[in-house]
């Protein structure tokens, strides 16, 4: 395996540039609706945005509430960007005077019963979408799953993996080398993920509402004007405990050694019964309470902040795909919505995470073991409760390392790789390091610190603050100039996507007992 330096030198050459900069990106954006009062929209999902369950851009996650944008696969971040500020626009026109929530916490909770669980209709496959909800409400409850984030879909170059291939020692076939790059990618990636929440970690503080009783809390929350609660050092509360986690899966000791490792303890983990899920039960009087009692309902349900992904054929399950024709692209899950944009993400950002995934690419990366796992755990609790914390150590092959020296360190690589993007005069890259790189000596330049200091010097409620920007990025995106042609595009995508929902449901089919048998069958 080559070194960092030497692929950084192998591709300095025109070609092997262009190859590098030729990254394909996708986002999917969640947000919740709101009244203009700031409480949880609570109707059913826009039929002008069209069907939740055949609209390729925009559906809905766990609730009926909570929408989700997603993008097409682009090359260009200006063309991405704009994809998404565009479906951003038509849906504000057609929320019938809500507001989308710009923030992952959310606020003004009432009782969890009343957040709607995601309508996909009356097919097979809408119900099962809709009982796999169901089943996370049982096991988890309504709260936890109506928190947002921005994900982010990343790939390479063909003619970069065909570069990078020709430097191997050629051992593997060239589908088998880009699976095993992209697994080592993601070792890497989960051994710096903790970057991730430190430079973007949105959610510091939140909502007295959230918690049910902050008095029982494990977390020694303090508290800024009339009800929000914050930790002084906090950067990510989305991504702690009181984020979307399963204890349940603490144990399943999923490997990232290798795709097969993988797929391996993927097949253990959805077929692997659990004591706790078991009570809930599956079918009570005749009504199903979730798919199945198992520690993972479904594949999705294991959480990671980074998953190795394939576009599925027909009704394949994710592991399935992957194990066809190997790792097609990775998915970044570990990003707060950014509340300084009206779209939940900004281009500095994006342009950091193409340094970072492309370093976690470059590097070379070993095999991770127990002990490496327990120290990743570690730093990213760590990060997510007390980042902004003077002098912070973390943990690297058992040793203690500064938060600030670690993060020098890496900017010093991602460097390299950005006066490898950057040329013909443009220096996109190198500006959008230079702008994060603040955040290293400087914590009040990260998202968590910057919101922390505006709360504090205004003393402001954090709900009042989120609410005024929602109110602001409404006008914002309603005076957006969506063409004309591109608006009548989302019509029509709308449309047509409720008349192929319609045409599932009209089709004959299994019983939905049958249809899950099949669905699970080994």
């Amino acid at each position: 395996m080559k070194s960092f330096n030497e692929l950084v030198g192998k591709l300095s050459d025109p070609a092997s540039r262009q190859a590098l900069k030729s990254m394909q990106r996708g986002i999917e954006r969640e947000a919740l609706r709101i009244e203009k009062s700031g409480h949880l929209a609570l109707d059913k999902h826009p039929k002008a945005l069209g069907s939740a369950l055949t609209n390729s851009r925009i559906t809905t996650d766990y609730s009926e509430s909570l929408l989700e944008f997603i993008t097409p696969v682009f090359n260009d971040i200006d063309e991405l960007v704009d994809d998404l500020t565009q479906t951003h626009a038509y849906s504000v026109r057609h929320l019938n005077g809500q507001r989308l929530w710009p923030v992952s916490m959310p606020c003004y909770l009432g009782d969890g019963a009343d957040i709607p669980i995601a309508d996909y209709g009356s097919s097979n496959s809408g119900q099962m979408k809709r009982l796999y909800r169901k089943g996370l409400t049982y096991r988890y409850g309504a709260q936890m799953q109506i928190i947002s984030g921005v994900h982010f879909n990343f790939s390479v170059s063909d003619q970069l993996w065909d570069s990078l291939y020709e430097l191997s020692d050629k051992s593997l076939s060239l589908e088998e080398f880009i699976s095993e790059s992209y697994f080592g990618l993601i070792r890497n990636y989960r051994r710096l993920v903790w970057v991730l929440p430190y430079l973007f970690g949105a959610s510091p503080a939140l909502c007295s509402t959230f918690i049910q009783d902050p008095k029982t809390s494990n977390f020694p929350f303090e508290v800024i004007g009339n009800g929000t609660l914050y930790l002084p050092y906090a950067t990510s509360l989305r991504m702690s405990d009181l984020g979307y986690t399963n204890q349940e899966q603490d144990n399943l000791n999923i490997s990232y050694n290798s795709l097969s490792d993988y797929l391996t303890g993927m097949q253990a983990a959805i077929n692997m019964p659990s004591a706790n899920f078991a009570k809930i039960g599956v079918k009570v009087d005749g009504e199903y309470r979730q798919l199945n009692d198992n520690i993972l309902q479904i594949e999705n349900e294991f959480y990671s902040p980074i998953r190795a992904k394939r576009v599925a054929k027909g009704n394949e399950k994710p592991s399935e795909s992957l194990a066809r024709a190997g790792v097609e692209y990775i998915e970044v899950r570990a990003l707060d919505v950014n509340p300084y944009s009206a779209v939940g993400i900004e281009k500095s950002q994006i342009r950091f995470l193409d340094l970072f995934l492309l370093n976690c690419l470059l590097q070379p990366s070993h095999a991770s073991d127990a002990d490496e796992e327990a120290e990743i755990a570690a730093n990213l609790k760590s990060v997510v409760l007390e980042g902004r914390k003077p002098g912070l150590m973390l943990a690297r092959n058992g040793e203690q390392v500064a938060l600030a020296s670690w993060l020098e360190n890496l900017f010093t690589d991602l460097k390299a790789i950005a006066q490898l993007l950057d040329d013909d005069g443009c220096d996109d890259y190198q500006v959008a390091l230079a702008k994060w790189h603040k955040a290293v000596d400087n914590p009040d330049e990260t998202l968590s610190g910057k919101i922390m200091q505006g709360l504090k010097n205004e003393q402001l409620d954090h709900s009042q603050w989120v609410l005024e920007l929602a109110e602001q990025y409404h006008q914002q995106l309603k005076a957006y100039p969506l063409a004309e042609h591109i608006d009548k595009r989302y019509q029509k995508d709308a449309v047509e996507s409720l008349e192929k929902q319609a045409q599932l449901e009209a089709q004959p089919s299994v019983s939905f007992e049958q249809y899950l048998a099949d669905y699970f069958k080994v």
